[in-house]
């Protein structure tokens, strides 16, 4: 009796496991670009535009509200659609990106492009494709218009790497004439406009890699405000408020953390209004009339809302809608000028995100569009901040997800995914794709915002500097030690993988930690420091040469000590490269050399290789191919199989 029991018990394992193979999302799913990109209504509320993707081509979707009819415009040849704004009533300024010289990824042009919301008129206002007088512009934003015009950023190529210096202008939205009103005193500057479109401030990053800010009023010349190569820096401009005599400043905060004060124009002195003590704001969240703004946007683990004003009508309307939509990310994406109708956007770790249009007559959401329909947010794997120390003290966050229906399990097979960058950028609490296809074939995946990230503030940032290798590296390696003191990952079932930066400390992970890694998976990653300065884009301009000088320190024997090519006989762990033949950003050159110097050595790995490919793989089968190879590789390595 006890075989047949036992028997019968290898029988239901056997059909458990095999509804649950058939139950699987399709890997081709999460490769998949999302159905619907953003959501935008017009002024009036007649309108919906949405960036679409349709026969895997980034279109622009007119939608009238009355009845849902609409149409898509498809830009020329090989263009998609790259951003759109609302500029008037019924007129919609875009952009476009261009696929060029046989590369799956377009790139934006620089070209700024008009149409009305009926699809009629359409017409190109700027951009090298434009006779006479051809400019790069972008809207300057918040974005201000008076409905015939608006307020842009214009620049004239120059030929110089370093960029040049722009012009805040009026573009014309039928004609295209730009009307010049200012010139910023600095190369790449960014402006910020009032509350009547008056250009006030200037801020931009010099070849010295210091940060300045420049301020001017009404109609007058521009004065130094701040100069962070001379002494301590007061911080960035945001926007105006509604009186027009303060200014939303991103300041020193708490900690050493930055936060938001308000800059009283006449006396020139801060207040501070907000400062968490872990994290920076992300963003301020504006009032409908676009003239204040009423919270502030924080990341400390999940996305949270600081009000600045409770009783304002936005606060309490995110309160409400935020109530219905427990657990959930709840932000305004647009809104009416009445602010009568309002696009809703609600998301979560594992939950790609739908569209909602709020009517304040009815107080009533309605269901628009799913950004990822297919995606059923119930199957995907939770996805939980976590908050540890390094080996120094230093605190350190990120996330760890567990695949669904297992939010309790232990020993695990664990994926360690390194985000890129490094610098100011992070890992958030946001539906990645990538992520959630791991946990969706029982991995445990362990992301960690090692110093250098953005987000803690700028000392943690800059601690990271000339770090390659060195502590950068430490913080990711104590981050998989604590998931295994946790009980969350099998020790014996552990991989490194990530993409750019994280390309590299993956492999880095491995020959550092040879005892830690059974495997490890660099795609687009730097595998030789000192290339950076040779080869790419990066080093192209005095900015970008004086960038790597910053942040990679320049000793020869540093960084190839700091190089995982240089120490492959450390390597235990089996490898896994993937490169694109088109990368510009960290080129071929990189994953080849190490390919090359692998098969030298004798040792075996897994290599994918896609010559139309950039810096990282834009088309959607080369994504699923990735996604399958990938999960083959680990599959092999540290699934269950495996142990």
């Amino acid at each position: 009796m006890r075989s047949v029991g036992k028997a019968f018990g290898m029988l239901l394992a056997a059909l458990l496991s095999a509804a649950a193979a058939r139950a699987q999302v399709p890997l081709v799913d999460f490769a998949r670009a999302p159905q619907f990109r953003d959501i935008k209504i017009s002024p009036e509320g007649d309108y919906l535009a949405a960036s679409a993707v349709v026969d895997g081509k980034a279109v622009l979707s007119l939608i009238r509200l009355d009845g849902m009819k609409g149409v898509n415009l498809r830009p020329r040849d090989l263009d998609e659609i790259a951003d759109f704004w609302w500029a008037g009533p019924h007129r919609l300024l875009y952009s476009v990106s261009q696929k060029t010289g046989g590369l799956e990824q377009p790139v934006a042009t620089g070209e700024l492009f008009a149409v009305n919301a009926d699809g009629s008129n359409q017409k190109m206002l700027a951009g090298f494709r434009v006779k006479g007088d051809p400019v790069i512009v972008t809207p300057i934003l918040p974005l201000f218009s008076d409905d015939r015009r608006v307020l842009v950023s214009a620049t004239r190529w120059n030929g110089s790497l370093d960029g040049a210096y722009p012009s805040a202008a009026w573009l014309d939205l039928d004609s295209g004439s730009v009307t010049r009103i200012v010139t910023a005193p600095m190369r790449n500057a960014q402006f910020v406009a009032d509350n009547d479109g008056d250009v006030r401030f200037a801020t931009a990053q010099g070849t010295d890699q210091a940060w300045r800010v420049y301020y001017r009023e009404k109609k007058g010349d521009w004065e130094l405000l701040f100069d962070e190569s001379k002494h301590d820096f007061g911080g960035f401009p945001i926007r105006f408020g509604r009186s027009g005599g303060e200014v939303y400043f991103k300041c020193a905060g708490s900690h050493g953390i930055a936060g938001v004060c308000r800059w009283n124009v006449a006396a020139r002195t801060f207040a501070k209004l907000w400062s968490d003590g872990e994290v920076e704001p992300d963003e301020l969240l504006s009032t409908f009339d676009r003239k204040d703004a009423f919270a502030i946007r924080s990341t400390p683990g999940r996305p949270q809302t600081s009000l600045i004003d409770s009783a304002a009508p936005e606060a309490k309307l995110l309160a409400a809608m935020s109530a219905q939509f427990p657990g959930e990310d709840v932000r305004f994406t647009s809104h009416t000028r009445d602010g009568r109708k309002i696009v809703v956007q609600v998301e979560a770790a594992d939950d790609p995100g739908s569209f909602y249009l709020y009517d304040a007559e009815v107080r009533k959401a309605s269901f628009l569009f799913g950004r990822m329909p297919w995606i059923k947010p119930e199957t995907m794997g939770k996805v939980e901040p976590i908050a540890l120390k390094a080996r120094d003290g230093t605190p350190l966050h990120g996330y760890l997800a567990r695949p669904q229906g297992r939010e309790q399990a232990k020993e695990l097979p664990l994926v360690v995914y390194v985000h890129g960058g490094p610098f100011g950028v992070r890992d958030l609490w946001e539906f990645d794709p990538t992520l959630q296809a791991l946990a969706s074939r029982g991995y445990a995946v362990l992301q960690v915002n090692f110093r250098g990230s953005g987000g803690y503030g700028v000392a943690f940032e800059r601690a990271g500097y000339r770090e390659w290798g060195g502590k950068m590296q430490d913080d990711v390696t104590d981050a998989t030690h604590w998931a295994i003191q946790q009980g969350v990952a099998d020790p014996k079932r552990v991989c490194i993988f990530g993409a750019s930066y994280g390309g590299y400390a993956a492999l880095e992970g491995a020959v550092k930690e040879p005892d830690l890694y059974r495997c490890t998976i660099g795609y687009v990653g730097v595998y030789d420091l000192s290339l950076m300065y040779k080869r790419g884009d990066v080093p192209q301009s005095k900015y970008g040469e004086n960038y790597l000088k910053r942040v990679l320190g320049e000793d020869e024997a540093t960084l190839w000590d700091r190089s995982p090519i240089a120490h492959l006989d450390r390597l235990r762990a089996k490898v896994m490269l993937v490169v694109g033949g088109a990368d510009t950003r960290v080129p071929p050159i990189h994953g080849e050399n190490l390919h090359y110097a692998l098969e030298k050595a004798h040792v075996e790995h897994e290599w994918l290789y896609r010559r139309t490919e950039g810096h990282g793989f834009y088309d959607e089968a080369n994504r699923a191919d990735l996604l399958e190879r990938l999960l083959a590789f680990l599959d092999g390595n540290i699934g269950a199989s495996a142990h």
